[in-house]
């Protein structure tokens, strides 16, 4: 269960995250946002989180081979 949460948020995380970054440079208009660099840095920050949470959720469970 704790897999399937951390997939969704992250999925989550990285789709806001783009169009944070789509909105702060300029590609996405009709929003407080647009145009305002400070939110394609937060955006870019967003995704990364959402990456990571991906990444972990994800990641192997190593197994001890004796």
């Amino acid at each position: 269960m704790k897999k399937i949460i951390l997939n969704i948020l992250g999925i989550l995380l990285i789709l806001g995250g783009g169009v944070w970054i789509l909105q702060g440079i300029n590609v996405l208009p009709g929003s407080f946002m647009t145009g305002q660099i400070k939110w394609a840095v937060y955006g870019g920050i967003s995704a990364a989180v959402g990456i990571g949470l991906l990444v972990l959720a994800n990641k192997r469970k190593q197994t001890l081979h004796k």
